[in-house]
């Protein structure tokens, strides 16, 4: 990524880059405590679903049955389950901008990644005579 072939970019574009770019990244950071949450809610879900056997088993068929019927067949999110709610993220959100990063840094920097901190490693290496 360093000395990559500068497309001449202006200020204001590098840090469209910039920023974009770290936007993508918070969003793939989002998508991964999305993933917690889904497995959380997931292990909860199954907990619940033991809780149900042993209120049945202790006798209390009325907690057991709304366990059952309405608890645990419902949605976490607008009757959407968790793993529906990843998917939707995943396939929409996620992969519009994702998308778009890709398209307007293929449009602007010939798809160079990380402009900005490839243009510091470059500054910072000079100083030294940097030979790896």
């Amino acid at each position: 990524m360093a000395d990559q072939d500068d497309p001449d970019l202006s200020a204001a574009e590098k840090k469209a880059l910039h920023d974009i770019q770290h936007a993508t990244e918070h969003i793939y950071q989002g998508f991964g405590d999305l993933l917690a949450f889904h497995h959380k809610v997931g292990r909860a879900m199954d907990k619940l679903a033991r809780a149900e056997e042993a209120l049945r088993e202790a006798g209390h068929e009325e907690f057991a049955d709304e366990l059952r019927e309405k608890h645990l067949p419902s949605g976490a999110v607008d009757d959407m389950w968790t793993y529906e709610v990843v998917e939707t993220f995943r396939h929409g959100f996620l992969s519009d901008i994702t998308d778009f990063d890709d398209r307007i840094r293929a449009d602007l920097a010939d798809g160079d990644h990380h402009i900005t901190e490839s243009e510091q490693q470059d500054e910072w290496r000079e100083r030294v005579d940097w030979e790896p």
